[in-house]
């Protein structure tokens, strides 16, 4: 049998794509550990300090609300077929494509005051570029889910809203996790929308691009290595924890 080398050839192509994405990040650590002074000083800074307060408040936030109305919304469309479910799944999946600086101004027109320069404002934005990823893993979650099962539950007496409670979301969750999860990541690498609506309160996304553009290359590196490491972290952290209990 010819001995086939197809898959070392798509690991050799796919390989490029993990050195491009590597590659940055182990450069931007290499030259700030060169540079330990400018860190430190970064990190008795208090406006970077209350910026990633800031960026991880309002993360957890938006990551909170997505799963309140986004996993009741995929599970109905995981569940059920009506009028315009294709619509709302193209609504859904709108914020993917719409460019970010867009989004800023569709909701500052929209909303107006009521979100410049706030709390809210930076949230709004956060979830409106977010929240597809937790829409779409709860509703890939809920269909992996086998209807029967529930059915099994209610002829048990159980009403639809305890089987939901106590089938199909258990079963879901790993997915509905891994979304929340994509959500939150998302969030916290937003900029676009955030610098149209909500310039303040400062975020940290919004100070490593102040600190580019008004102190240069070398202010705004200790920066960026902070949030990098900060998201990196957590979003490991919680990557194992998802992959922890669904083992």
């Amino acid at each position: 049998m010819r001995r086939d080398y197809t898959l070392y050839l798509f690991a050799a192509l796919g390989s490029f794509l993990i050195i491009y994405i590597a590659l940055p990040l182990v450069v931007i650590f290499l030259k700030q550990a060169a540079d330990p002074g400018m860190l430190v000083k970064t990190l008795h800074d208090p406006l970077v300090l209350e910026s990633l307060r800031n960026s991880l408040l309002t993360a957890t936030a938006t990551a909170l609300i997505a799963l309140l109305f986004g996993v009741p919304l995929g599970y109905v469309l995981a569940r059920r077929e009506f009028p315009g479910k294709s619509l709302v799944q193209a609504l859904v999946d709108v914020p993917i494509v719409i460019p970010h600086s867009v989004v800023g101004i569709m909701l500052l027109v929209t909303f107006s005051s009521s979100i410049l320069d706030s709390y809210t404002g930076i949230i709004a934005a956060m979830l409106f570029v977010s929240a597809p990823f937790t829409i779409n893993a709860a509703r890939d979650g809920f269909l992996a889910v086998d209807e029967k099962l529930e059915h099994v539950a209610r002829t048990l007496g159980a009403s639809r809203l305890r089987a939901f409670f106590s089938v199909s979301l258990p079963m879901a969750f790993p997915a509905i996790a891994s979304g929340a999860i994509m959500t939150w990541a998302r969030a916290i690498s937003e900029v676009g929308a955030i610098l149209i609506v909500a310039y303040y309160p400062k975020t940290a996304q919004i100070l490593v691009m102040e600190y580019f553009n008004n102190y240069g290359l070398r202010a705004s590196r200790p920066i960026s290595v902070i949030l990098i490491a900060m998201s990196l972290t957590i979003f490991v952290l919680l990557r194992w924890l998802v992959g922890r209990k669904n083992a």
